[in-house]
């Protein structure tokens, strides 16, 4: 079963690219270009990591963040969540990682750094789903 991997982003060129990058590799991406489209889907579907964005129309990041982390969806507290953002001042990583963030990458995203940061979060639970 391939893992599931959530992303909430609202910039196409963005997206574009984690999905070619994701399903290359042995990973189903599941989009969602709002932080209440994504929240909605998270408490909806089995998802293995988040890659959120800070900068969202609707609603932040970081209030996405804090919505999973109290969700009454139990796994929804513990779920990996990587930010995947354009802020990347001195302070951010901080700010983010404070914020119930479990990693942070800033854009323009390395690729290889991705990829690992997604196969380490997934890896262990995939082996305990199978």
């Amino acid at each position: 079963m391939k893992p599931n991997i959530l992303y909430i982003e609202d910039q196409p060129d963005s997206m574009a690219l984690i999905r070619r990058i994701l399903n290359s590799e042995r990973y189903n991406l599941i989009e969602a270009c709002t932080g209440l489209q994504g929240i909605y889907i998270a408490e909806h579907q089995d998802v293995d990591v988040i890659l959120l964005d800070i900068n969202l129309p609707d609603i932040d990041g970081f209030a996405v963040a804090q919505h999973l982390r109290h969700s009454t969806k139990e796994e929804l507290t513990k779920i990996p969540i990587i930010a995947v953002t354009a802020n990347a001042m001195k302070g951010d990583a901080a700010k983010i990682l404070g914020a119930g963030f479990d990693y942070y990458i800033s854009k323009p995203i390395n690729i290889q750094e991705l990829m690992n940061k997604v196969e380490t979060y997934t890896k262990n639970k995939v082996n305990l789903r199978n």
